[in-house]
């Protein structure tokens, strides 16, 4: 239970008592700023607290944006206040030196306290309310009307529409969101959070991937369906998360991570049913999976290295691609060709229930190429444009990106390079492509294949020698990517060991979760995984090292090339995920929630 006190007795005929108990609020009421301390004094510290003008007149829904939401550790909007416990001590000092302030009513200690707080320090949210209404009328006319613009605006209507993000792709948008909102607000209505909906979603699909496992048209026809299913499911647990103001840590951390095992599970599905009919597709399935996850490495890293630039330094678009922006259908086309989740899993539906797992996953293959090409090209001309300076944060998020271990940091060390200039992008493209020249061209098993591979463990050390603030070093984390998940691809397609694509395929799984794991905990704010994982899991360069050593020392003996995959990937499967569950179960790591319109 959380606290409201009303800061003097409500106005005649005012709903404000029942509402702010509907949002699960204590009501008390005070009749002036020291008792409004006192009153505050008595709610227990770890607990929210609100004050709120008896004279405030607006909508449920403005109230509930102001006083709810878990994610931030105060907010206002006019005429209301809330403090989580960690903003409650500088709410208790503002309220002190308000009492202290001769001539300060208690109707005006909202809004005061909150100018408070920012000077203090503390950030007050203050959510977008559009058409909401959220004020404090001084006299009877300017309370007329307010209550005439609450009626005139439907609460509902703008909480429903509100809970869809802004900026989805035009299969979300137009086919998905006109229900799937209604799905939420059913959902809330009856108590069910969006952890449960996201479970659910995950469910679905594991289902559908056993449907696509069986091989039969049927079974394939069912998969895609509940493949939609599942997306219209995974819409909706964030659809229920910003219509209820159920954000949590927990939440943000089931909904990044099991969109990939969905994905991921899928397309092991579509594999099995192929090889029950004769049809061996694993590499297809593997090299999807590698498409798709470097393609989201590229977001990831140019987005945190440029995530602070500001004023001029922002604004380095295409011309092009600014002029396109003035004509609405270019919007949504170049949002779909970009090939995003919804259209993604809507093209996978169809094509599994009406064609073949192989046409699948080249349909898949060349959508993902086409659309990380694009964005790839458009984001390397905007960088070479750019004129602020990378942060030293940002350089960090990138090097955390790139998942180096012992091995390269060794490197790193042992051939420590002078000078200003960032070369990152140089040594990892470099590294990258020695590498993959040597897979790609001497046999399965070669010595040489081995010494290429210490040869990319040291430029993938020179390349992270110094911070990652060069214009393009933002790729240096996407190029690590392909050459770990390309070298294990290659390889187990190449070797003689019977099963050694499919114990490939759950290896770059096992790894890619430790990846996009990363990912989350950067952008929630709480830094890399610990440096041990890093070091038990062997780093980027440590484990490419290995898995060409092994398959130099097993070529030729059977399948054990496939068991020693396969005991790789269990082992990092358990570290991984033995940590990352620990961490966002126990950690109080802040939720990471795409917004919402503005109302």
């Amino acid at each position: 239970m959380s606290t409201a006190i009303l800061t003097g007795p409500p106005a005649p005929g005012s709903s404000l008592d029942g509402d702010l108990r509907s949002l699960g609020f204590d009501v008390r009421i005070a009749s002036g700023t020291e008792e409004t301390g006192a009153l505050l004094a008595d709610v227990p510290a770890g607990e929210r607290v609100a004050l709120v003008d008896p004279r405030f007149v607006g909508h449920l829904h403005a109230l509930r944006l102001a006083l709810t939401d878990p994610r931030f550790p105060a907010a206002a909007v006019p005429g209301a206040l809330t403090a989580q416990a960690e903003a409650r001590p500088a709410l208790t000092r503002a309220l002190d030196g308000a009492s202290a302030t001769p001539g300060t009513p208690a109707a005006d200690l909202p809004g005061a306290l909150a100018d408070t707080l920012d000077a203090d320090g503390v950030a007050v949210h203050r959510p977008q309310l559009g058409t909401l209404v959220a004020t404090v009328p001084t006299d009877a006319e300017a309370r007329h009307a307010a209550r005439a613009a609450v009626e005139a605006v439907d609460d509902e209507a703008v909480r429903l529409r509100s809970a869809v993000k802004a900026h989805d792709g035009f299969f979300t948008t137009f086919f998905i969101s006109p229900y799937s909102r209604h799905i939420a607000r059913w959902c809330a209505r009856r108590g069910l959070t969006p952890n449960q909906v996201t479970t659910a979603s995950l469910l679905t699909a594991l289902v559908a991937a056993g449907c696509a496992a069986t091989g039969e048209r049927a079974g394939y026809v069912a998969a895609g369906v509940l493949l939609l299913v599942s997306f219209v499911l995974d819409c909706t647990d964030g659809q229920l998360a910003r219509y209820a103001l159920k954000y949590s840590t927990m939440g943000a951390w089931l909904d990044a991570t099991f969109d990939r095992a969905k994905e991921y599970a899928f397309y092991a599905g579509l594999a099995l049913g192929a090889a029950r009919n004769g049809d061996d597709v694993w590499a297809l399935a593997l090299g999807a999976m590698v498409l798709m996850t470097c393609r989201h490495v590229v977001d990831f890293s140019f987005n945190e290295a440029n995530a602070e630039s500001t004023g001029a330094a922002a604004k380095t678009s295409l011309a092009l691609s600014s002029k396109l922006d003035g004509v609405g259908w270019t919007v949504w086309a170049r949002r779909m060709i970009i090939l995003p989740i919804g259209e993604r899993w809507a093209m996978i539906a169809v094509l599994t229930a009406v064609t073949s797992p192989r046409i699948v996953f080249w349909a898949l293959i060349a959508g993902c190429a086409f659309g990380a090409c694009y964005t790839t090209a458009g984001r390397v001309l905007r960088s070479l444009t750019r004129k602020g300076k990378r942060s030293d944060r940002a350089a960090r998020a990138l090097f955390d990106l790139t998942d180096s271990g012992p091995l390269a940091q060794l490197a790193a060390r042992v051939f420590h390079r002078t000078g200003d200039r960032s070369l990152g992008v140089v040594f990892a493209a470099i590294a990258t492509a020695g590498l993959l020249f040597a897979v790609l061209t001497w046999p399965f098993g070669d010595r040489q294949i081995v010494i290429a591979a210490v040869g990319y463990t040291i430029f993938a050390g020179l390349a992270v020698a110094q911070p990652l603030k060069g214009a393009l070093d933002w790729l240096v984390p996407p190029l690590f990517r392909a050459a770990e998940y390309t070298t294990v691809l290659v390889l187990a397609a190449r070797s003689d060991s019977p099963g050694a694509l499919p114990a490939a395929f759950g290896l770059v799984a096992a790894v890619a979760y430790h990846h996009y794991d990363t990912v989350y905990r950067i952008r929630g704010g709480t830094g890399a995984p610990p440096a041990w994982l890093v070091r038990v899991t062997g780093g980027h360069e440590g484990r490419t090292l290995l898995v060409t050593v092994l398959a130099a020392l097993l070529a030729g003996r059977g399948d054990d090339f496939t068991l020693a995959l396969t005991a790789l990937a269990v082992a990092v499967a358990l570290v991984v995920l033995v940590e990352s569950i620990r961490f966002w179960v126990s950690a109080g790591a802040p939720a990471v929630h795409d917004e919402g319109e503005t109302a």
